[in-house]
């Protein structure tokens, strides 16, 4: 497993925590997340072989979000 840290950018309430929260536990590959406001995050824990960062970054872009790098 690995470990990444994607800073967002648009997150204003735990509504928007949850969105993420629930669109990347639905990628393949992914295990443990926290996502959190402050500050504005998302720590992933997923299995390379199954799914690459950009895929994850891809998924919160998707749902209407900002990546920070």
């Amino acid at each position: 497993m690995e470990i990444a840290t994607i800073k967002i950018k648009g997150m204003t309430c735990m509504g928007c925590v949850n969105s993420i929260r629930n669109i990347l536990l639905n990628i393949p590959g992914v295990g443990q997340i926290e996502v959190t406001l402050e500050p504005p995050q998302a720590t992933i824990h997923f299995n390379s072989a199954v799914t690459k960062l950009d895929e994850l970054k891809e998924a919160i872009i998707d749902a209407g979000f900002e990546v920070v790098d």
